[in-house]
């Protein structure tokens, strides 16, 4: 069949320092995840045997991560990342509408992927100051925190939660799975665009204008 123009003519979504946050966290966040678990849960512990070596790979890990993101906020487009972040926070009155499963147009990010990213970095910053002050108190008392083992651990199985279903939206789910060219290479196809994302599209042909 043949692709009518809209469905080959692509929109730019996300630019390169958006995506370089985005793959070192997901990259990271995996890493962190899988050697989480295996220290978490004993059966997983028991059949990697191995604890310190994971543990010492969840904490460079843990430290490259923090230094890369650092880099790149630097480095990159700290003015994309600055409007990414606030169209995260504004939650419209059509994505009131979206959230209880009615149609409503939908900006460039849709009202599930909003709050994706808020959560995300919420469970990003529970995990880095529960994880510091775990690694503190291993070697000096004074600076153990009640509660900060459980938040921990109840954040670590909310984010597998999170990455499941996100990893399903993203690789299986056939109406979503095109966003994954946008994360990847920057654009998305301009017909899929003004399906799930009718605002953006309207403002980005206004803003050419």
């Amino acid at each position: 069949m043949t692709r009518t123009a809209a469905e080959t003519r692509t929109i730019r979504r996300f630019g390169r320092t958006e995506r370089a946050v985005h793959w070192v966290h997901a990259a990271a966040f995996l890493v962190l995840l899988a050697t989480g678990l295996v220290l978490l849960v004993p059966d997983l512990s028991e059949i990697v045997a191995r604890r310190a070596l994971v543990k010492n790979v969840h904490l460079l890990t843990a430290l490259a991560w923090a230094v890369a993101l650092v880099a790149i906020v630097l480095l990159g487009d700290r003015r994309r990342l600055a409007a990414l972040w606030r169209e995260a926070e504004a939650i419209d009155a059509d994505d009131r509408r979206w959230l209880r499963g009615r149609r409503a147009p939908q900006g460039r990010l849709n009202a599930g992927q909003k709050l994706n990213l808020l959560v995300t970095a919420a469970f990003a910053v529970l995990l880095t100051v529960s994880g510091v002050f775990l690694w503190l108190g291993e070697r000096d008392h004074t600076f153990l925190l009640d509660g900060a083992g459980t938040v921990h651990d109840v954040v670590t199985y909310a984010s597998a939660v999170l990455v499941t279903g996100h990893l399903y939206l993203a690789v299986v789910h056939p109406a979503t799975r095109h966003a994954l060219r946008g994360i990847v290479r920057g654009d998305v196809h301009e017909a899929w665009a003004e399906r799930h994302h009718p605002k953006w599209v309207a403002a980005e042909r206004e803003r050419v204008d």
